[in-house]
């Protein structure tokens, strides 16, 4: 009989490396979203706050660095398209940013969020980094190549979406 109660309490229990490997495995994705949320979070307030930045022309504005990029860039008619506004479209990814890292740090609609991360980063690769050589010297496509887990797994725990999956379940009654 004790020797039962030892094999259960080793095999289901907090020692056992099997648990372990398991929680790990289970929270794998956490680190890489609060990484991608904060460095987003901190992305999109860094654009808001710095008046160089949303300007059509001058020293490190959206502008001059999209004139920067456009010739090099894979697809100029991206570049072009934003050159039209160059302050809005700097507003425009400054909020998404900020939106994508909120998002993906409270996992609140954790695959959409993940999805705009990865188009942002598509977009930003395809313009302002592709001249990057060799090519993983630019950022932006390391960002979409981290963002892809996140789109196919979404934000299933500690998150606003498994809040909701919960509640849905426990109000069909299917707890």
């Amino acid at each position: 009989m004790t020797h039962g109660m030892r094999t259960q309490t080793h095999t289901t229990g907090v020692h056992d490396p099997r648990s372990w490997r398991d929680t790990a495995a289970h929270y794998a994705l956490l680190p890489l979203r609060v990484f991608l949320g904060v460095t987003f979070v901190y992305a999109g307030l860094d654009k808001l706050t710095d008046s160089a930045f949303m300007q059509s022309a001058g020293t490190g504005s959206i502008g001059e660095t999209m004139r920067a990029a456009r010739d090099s860039a894979a697809i100029p008619a991206l570049v072009d398209l934003a050159l039209k506004s160059p302050v809005g479209f700097g507003y425009a990814v400054a909020l998404g940013e900020l939106a994508v890292g909120i998002g993906t740090l409270l996992g609140l609609l954790g695959r959409l969020a993940a999805l705009g991360g990865a188009l942002i980063s598509l977009s930003l690769w395809l313009t302002v980094s592709w001249a990057s050589t060799p090519y993983y010297y630019g950022n932006d496509l390391a960002y979409l190549m981290a963002w892809l887990p996140l789109v196919l797994a979404g934000t299933p725990y500690l998150s606003v979406d498994a809040a909701w999956r919960a509640r849905r379940r426990r109000a069909g009654g299917y707890l």
